[in-house]
C-alpha cells in the first residue's frame, strides 16, 4: 500500500456526510475492530487490505484514496446512484433505416453486379473470418 490515504465516511447528526482521513490502518484500529482481510476485490490494489467491523470497504475512490463507509452512508450513496436517470440510447428512425438501405442498394448496384459488393452494413461489427474444419491446412 504505497502512500494511500484511508478515508472513513460516516453520517453526521444533521444527515450530512462526514469524512476523516487516516495515514495508517493502526489509527483506524483504535476505533474499529479488524475482522479480516480483503481477498476478493476486483481491484488488485485493494487485495490484502483489512476489513473492519461496522465499515463497508475497502472501496477505491481514486488512485491515492481508499474509502471505507458506514452502512448508512453506503445505503444512501447506493440509493442516489440507483435513482440517477441514465441517458437513453436513441434508436434509428424508419427514415434513417430506409436511407441506409437505399445507400446499400445503390452501392451493390455500383458493385460488380453479382451482389458481392464489399460495403459493410451500418452499425455492424465486422470480425475476423472464422476457420472451418475444411479450410485448415
Amino acid at each position: 500500500m504505497a502512500n494511500k490515504i484511508i478515508r472513513v465516511v460516516s453520517l453526521a447528526s444533521d444527515g450530512s456526510t462526514r469524512s476523516r482521513d487516516f495515514d495508517t490502518f493502526e489509527e483506524i484500529e483504535k476505533a474499529h475492530e479488524q475482522v479480516g482481510i480483503d481477498d476478493c476485490s476486483t481491484d488488485l490494489t485493494l487485495r490484502g487490505m483489512p476489513v473492519f467491523k461496522g465499515l463497508i470497504g475497502p472501496i477505491p475512490e481514486s488512485r491515492a484514496v481508499v474509502r471505507y463507509e458506514t452502512p448508512d452512508v453506503f445505503e444512501m450513496v447506493t440509493k442516489e446512484w440507483a435513482a440517477k436517470k441514465r441517458k437513453r440510447r436513441r434508436r434509428r428512425t424508419a427514415e434513417e433505416i430506409a436511407r441506409d438501405n437505399a445507400a446499400l442498394a445503390a452501392a451493390e448496384a455500383k458493385g460488380n453486379g453479382n451482389g458481392n459488393a464489399k460495403v459493410p452494413m451500418p452499425n455492424m461489427i465486422i470480425g475476423a473470418p472464422t476457420a472451418t474444419p475444411n479450410s485448415i491446412v
